[in-house]
């Protein structure tokens, strides 16, 4: 059994109509609720309903994220290292037929933004790639893990989905973790947004993270894509997910990520709006849901609104991002994937974060202790 046999077992639109009908009293009973909360009272949280009840939401988030993470937030930075991609993904500034400079750096231009990385003080790294099988597939990236792995002490990877023993190579090269988003759980609407390449295929995207797990992988990260459909629609079956996830692969970490469309080259506009707020009730959502998991923001948000979730659930983010291959050494900003709101350098970040009490992490993991 792989998570798609669970994914079916859920329908969309009933699944939709059953988070707008929790009540007041749904969330009220979710919110007094005593040890682990399941996924009715993730609906509720979600709700519409459970609006007037944000600040109470945000004080219980942010003492079970204080219970379990400590007064500390995770930093990482990501390293485009290729734009080349077949996929036809209608929102993203990668897709194959916009007509962009495509490049995928080679290793003396992955040493030189690497060394710019590692200057700033960053251990954990997040390599990002389009989805291109021949440019920047597994053999490509074997190849670049080999070369940075003795520079950062976690290498982590947001690339396209493979087979088991890809990732089981993978990991042997280092690798810590994939980041693999859903984009939209919609199946009725999937196909749209994803009309050509091997993005297409929704179930093979969906048991990615089975393949992970079976590969060994140490940490697996998940999301929708915020704004394509109905968020809340699309968040609960993100937790469906993780919560399978747990489960069956219980051995590995787990996070849960929150893009948020941004503009790009060939902009798309959101078919959902996602407010702050609305953001805010999804993050403390998750937070009361599940107490474990790792939870993301990057650079995608204002400055003013990820400083305010420093303290109310967030664990790791990123800071002094690029989203362009060689960003790092060359500014790019044509071959971005998405803009970028919080455009602050790693010092000023990490100076906001320790003004709020919080202790900045910029390693909680070394190769050392990677074996299989």
């Amino acid at each position: 059994m792989t998570f798609f046999d669970i994914f079916q077992q859920h329908e969309w639109e009933t699944t939709q109509a059953s988070i707008y009908a929790k009540t007041a009293a749904d969330v009220e009973r979710t919110l007094a609720k005593q040890g682990k909360r399941d996924l009715e009272d993730f609906k509720a949280l979600i709700s519409p309903a459970a609006q007037p009840y944000l600040e109470q939401m945000a004080v219980l988030s942010r003492q079970l994220t204080q219970k379990r993470f400590g007064k500390t937030l995770q930093l990482y930075i990501p390293l485009y290292l290729s734009n080349e991609c077949t996929n036809s993904c209608v929102y993203c500034g990668f897709r194959h037929e916009n007509e962009t400079t495509r490049i995928t750096l080679n290793e003396a231009q992955t040493l030189r933004e690497a060394t710019v990385i590692q200057q700033m003080g960053f251990e954990h790294l997040l390599l990002v790639t389009g989805e291109h099988p021949r440019q920047n597939g597994p053999d490509y990236l074997k190849k670049m893990l080999k070369l940075l792995r003795p520079m950062f002490a976690q290498i982590s990877l947001e690339v396209a989905p493979m087979k088991t023993e890809e990732y089981q190579s993978l990991v042997d090269e280092g690798a810590y973790a994939v980041y693999v988003y859903q984009e939209t759980y919609n199946a009725g609407r999937y196909a749209g947004y994803h009309p050509r390449g091997k993005k297409a295929n929704m179930q093979f995207r969906l048991e990615t993270g089975d393949r992970c797990g079976e590969a060994g992988m140490r940490k697996i990260g998940l999301g929708c894509l915020l704004g394509l459909e109905d968020w809340r629609t699309d968040s609960f079956f993100t937790a469906l997910h993780l919560n399978y996830l747990e489960k069956r692969w219980w051995q590995s970490r787990f996070s849960v990520s929150f893009p948020r469309i941004r503009p790009f080259e060939g902009s798309f506009e959101p078919n959902s709006i996602v407010t702050d707020a609305d953001l805010l009730q999804l993050i403390c959502a998750y937070r009361i849901f599940n107490e474990e998991v790792e939870i993301a923001l990057s650079t995608r948000e204002r400055p003013a609104f990820r400083d305010n979730l420093v303290q109310l659930g967030v664990t790791t983010m990123s800071a002094g991002s690029r989203t362009d291959p060689g960003g790092y050494t060359e500014n790019n900003k044509e071959l971005e994937q998405f803009a970028i709101s919080d455009d602050r350098d790693p010092e000023t970040f990490t100076t906001m974060v320790r003004s709020k009490g919080y202790e900045v992490v910029w390693k909680d993991w070394d190769m050392c202790l990677q074996t299989r």
